[in-house]
């Protein structure tokens, strides 16, 4: 696996909040997209991240918490815009895996990254910060339905 380490700046983000399963119907995606489309925010100038706010090893699947995001300009008027949250995403250092495949197959990546890559690298997880996944194309257009993610999970130097 190819793990790039980057360190990435605090970023605000609009966003929609989802509570239920990770692998459920995502419909806080379709607003999101919507919503982002119809105010001209969309790649490349903007990002569209998930960032999933529970463990789903310690918390009941219908309790899960993830936000759809989009990346917002410096000068966006977030008054103009009160059907929609806002906040911003915390910088510093991220371990990036590269992922390309189904979308079910993402929880084998954070398994990877967390239960061989960071025992067996010279970081440890940072779990004041969430991990995020910075979506890279539309699944549903992909040709063999694969999804493209850069998944970041948030590390800090392992201490001697």
């Amino acid at each position: 696996m190819n793990i790039i380490i980057k360190e990435l700046p605090e970023t605000e983000v609009a966003f929609f909040r989802r509570t239920g399963s990770y692998f459920e119907t995502q419909e806080h995606w379709g607003r999101l997209m919507h919503w982002a489309i119809t105010n001209g925010l969309y790649p490349p100038q903007q990002s569209f991240i998930g960032v999933s706010l529970d463990n789903p090893d310690l918390v009941e699947g219908k309790d899960c918490r993830h936000d759809a995001c989009v990346t917002i300009p410096d000068r966006f008027d977030k008054e103009k815009h009160q059907d929609i949250k806002f906040k911003k995403l915390d910088g510093g250092q991220y371990a990036m895996y590269p992922f390309y495949d189904t979308p079910e197959k993402l929880n084998f990546a954070y398994q990877y990254m967390f239960g061989e890559w960071l025992p067996n690298s010279d970081f440890e997880a940072d779990y004041t910060r969430f991990n995020l996944e910075f979506n890279m194309n539309i699944t549903s257009e992909d040709t063999e339905g694969k999804c493209r993610v850069d998944l970041f999970i948030p590390i800090n130097k392992r201490k001697p």
